[in-house]
C-alpha cells in the first residue's frame, strides 16, 4: 500500500510566495486587486508545489 502524499494547501503556496492566504485566494481566482508581482509569485509558487484547487473545500 502506498502512503498518501499530503495535499498542498493555499497556506503552503502563501508561505512559498511570501504573501498572505488572502492574496493567494485573489490571485488564483483572478479576483480583486493585487500587484502583478504578487500574482506572478503566487502562480509560480503554486506551479512549483503542484497546487490544485480542491473544489470540495471551496465555500
Amino acid at each position: 500500500m502506498n502512503p498518501r502524499k499530503p495535499s498542498v494547501t493555499a497556506q503552503d503556496v502563501a508561505r512559498r510566495a511570501g504573501v498572505s492566504r488572502a492574496v493567494v485566494s485573489r490571485a488564483l481566482s483572478n479576483n480583486g486587486s493585487i500587484s502583478p508581482d504578487a500574482r506572478a509569485r503566487v502562480l509560480r509558487a503554486a506551479e512549483e508545489l503542484g497546487y490544485q484547487v480542491n473544489f470540495l473545500a471551496r465555500g
